[in-house]
């Protein structure tokens, strides 16, 4: 496990009074902020958490040799939504009646708002009515009208009265009308006043249009009608999936040793005659199976990854990713029950833009049979060059279904998922887990010869265990212990990588490890790959870093396009996006850089006002940042990031 050195102990205190973080980030005197106090908002949270933080600042009024600092300062301290009652006071008489040692135990669970924003409402929604159809939204002046085919269609068809209480323009020019010639969101985009006639009719550069349309798409991997169609009425056909899920079954049919079958000694099959099976060559060729060496190939070894990571890890953002160097991507968790449906958000998140040039896809389920469907309707529809398996998911959702680092208890349903799965993909499967479900319990090292055997070509481990989430440091000794157990296989690293330093680090003092798989560095600083590469340490102004974002956005609207729902969905994942990315500290104002993941510093300012509101962890000043690139929010307009267990104004 990690350990301190003496030199650093001040460091390393734990501090659970903000974000569960420990350690406090040294910055330059001049730069930090003294009489700067955080305000927790109560607004979106549940009310077990609004119950807590009420016990919580009636016990800092009766305590009076805590510090006020330390104090949780409430925006308001008569809320009407926050039931008081006599409980307290029951629970106060509990407490004293239990031991010294547990009572701080209870204190400490109850101190702990646990989960995500959980009653927040919806960011934005648009309604169909004060929208345009689909259907002719993009018609040109020059084409032949086009029609709506439903005639249950809510959408608006009237182009004119549309124009009359359509949203004002954002800015005059389109991203999407400057790179295509031709602007797929016609009328509804935001962005329309170059490419917009005075009725409302689409403009069309035919000479930059006709180029690129001769460009193959950037975006790969979407959902075609036909095949929806056919996983929504069950008519795709598993045959192969089944048979081999069948046959990795340990609670099957037994077999003689001549291939043949038990009869079943069943009510049904009682006194019908059972037919055998004829000597000789059977044909078995739909479960002949692909031998390593005939599987695709990729080459891991000193790879860097970027970690799957769920709503932030999206298309615009690997892109960004790629550009600063990314060896490797994967998208986003995507439930296996879900692809197998159909389901439009899923899919989306299987997309591959063209510059990744190896990408995969990370599925998670519970049952042997679907997971191995959904690999093998992946392998044969889609343009991926791995699969990856999630067995490290933390959150109770996925657990408690047996889920993500749920599997890794149930050993033989786990055997026959990691079996079936990589022997219907022609392409490599590879494995994320944690360390286990307990800290004190890790079981992963275990686990890593079982993977090989059954079929993984890579394993990704996080050194932390589902216990613990994101708290403590990762244990990489202990990834090295998985790395040496798994050989030949090559392992991949997960945790606390920040810089060039960290890397290095890790890899000088771990040589067994093969790769360095990185999710909230990236998040916090994307250019971590060109720094990693180019072994050094990048001061990035405010400046550089607002393009960063206003590269986004101009990738999000051509991804989710440049009308109001498009725009309203990019500024949603910007702002997912954002509650990391604030938490970069600027190089130069660090007294020891580089910067380490678990520490956290004071409120401090920038070196110019920019910065100092790219700094701020308050929502508000995210939507300023992104009002500068997608205009102003809308009526109606809310965000609270997903990634926090609270939101602070």
């Amino acid at each position: 496990m990690a350990t301190c050195s003496n030199a650093s102990s001040e460091k390393c205190i734990p501090d659970y009074t903000e974000d569960k973080c420990k350690g406090v980030c040294r910055i330059k005197v001049e730069f930090i902020v003294d009489d700067h106090v955080r305000i927790l908002s109560k607004d979106c949270l549940t009310k077990e958490d609004k119950e807590k933080i009420n016990q919580l600042s009636s016990n800092a009024d009766e305590t009076s040799d805590e510090p006020a600092k330390k104090r949780a300062k409430l925006e308001s301290e008569n809320d009407p939504e926050i039931e008081t009652g006599n409980n307290n006071d029951d629970i106060k008489e509990d407490i004293k009646e239990e031991p010294v040692a547990k009572k701080i135990k209870l204190d400490e669970r109850r101190d702990k708002l646990k989960g995500q924003n959980k009653s927040r409402p919806p960011p934005f929604k648009t309604s169909k009515e004060r929208n345009l159809c689909p259907w002719i939204v993009d018609q040109a002046e020059d084409e032949p009208e086009k029609k709506c085919p439903s005639p249950k269609c809510t959408f608006m068809h009237d182009r004119a009265a549309y124009l009359k209480i359509k949203e004002p323009d954002i800015d005059s020019l389109c991203y999407l009308f400057n790179m295509m010639g031709r602007c797929p969101r016609g009328a509804a985009c935001r962005y329309a006043s170059k490419h917009l006639t005075s009725d409302g009719f689409n403009i069309v550069d035919k000479e930059k249009f006709e180029a690129f349309s001769k460009k193959n798409p950037a975006t790969k991997n979407k959902m075609s009608p036909g095949l929806q169609e056919k996983l929504r009425k069950r008519k795709y056909n598993f045959n192969a999936a089944e048979k081999i899920v069948k046959t990795n079954d340990g609670s099957g049919p037994k077999k003689h040793c001549n291939g043949l079958t038990h009869p079943s000694n069943n009510d049904e099959t009682k006194g019908e005659k059972v037919e055998e099976k004829r000597l000789g060559a059977v044909p078995d060729h739909d479960l002949i199976k692909l031998r390593p060496g005939e599987k695709k190939k990729i080459e891991w070894k000193d790879k860097i990854l970027l970690s799957p990571l769920t709503t932030v890890g999206n298309l615009p953002f690997r892109r960004i990713c790629k550009e600063y160097g990314a060896d490797i991507t994967c998208g986003e968790m995507a439930l296996a029950p879900k692809i197998l449906k159909g389901v439009h958000e899923e899919w989306a998140l299987v997309k591959r833009h063209e510059s990744e040039d190896i990408f995969g896809v990370q599925i998670c389920g519970n049952n042997p049979g679907v997971l191995t469907r959904c690999a093998q309707l992946l392998s044969e529809q889609t343009e991926i060059d791995y699969i990856d398996l999630n067995l490290g998911c933390p959150i109770d959702l996925i657990y408690k279904h047996g889920g993500g680092s749920g599997m890794l208890n149930r050993t033989n349903v786990l055997q026959n998922v990691v079996k079936s799965v990589s022997q219907v993909l022609d392409i490599p499967l590879t494995i994320k887990t944690r360390m286990g479900v307990y800290m004190d319990k890790p079981i992963a090292h275990n686990l890593m010869p079982k993977f090989r055997e059954w079929g993984a070509s890579m394993i990704t481990v996080h050194g932390r265990s589902r216990e613990q989430r994101y708290t403590k440091m990762a244990d990489w000794e202990y990834i090295e212990t998985c790395a040496k157990n798994a050989d030949p296989i090559p392992v991949f690293g997960n945790g606390d990588i920040l810089s060039f330093d960290d890397y290095q680090r890790v890899r000088s003092n771990h040589p067994t490890v093969q790769g360095i798989t990185i999710g909230r560095g990236a998040l916090i600083k994307p250019w971590i790959f060109s720094e990693i590469k180019e072994q050094k340490l990048y001061d990035i102004s405010s400046s550089e870093r607002l393009d960063i974002l206003k590269k986004y956005a101009n990738y999000g609207m051509e991804h989710w396009g440049s009308d109001t729902r498009g725009v309203e969905t990019t500024r949603r994942f910007m702002l997912e996006w954002i509650s990391f990315l604030h938490r970069y500290i600027p190089v130069g104002i660090l007294e020891e850089p580089p910067q380490s993941i678990n520490e956290r510093p004071p409120y401090y300012k920038g070196r110019d006002e920019l910065e100092t509101l790219m700094a701020s962890s308050n929502c508000a000043d995210w939507i300023k940042l992104s009002e500068m690139f997608l205009g102003k929010t809308p009526d109606g307009f809310h965000f609270l990031p997903k990634h926090k267990a609270n939101s602070w104004k």
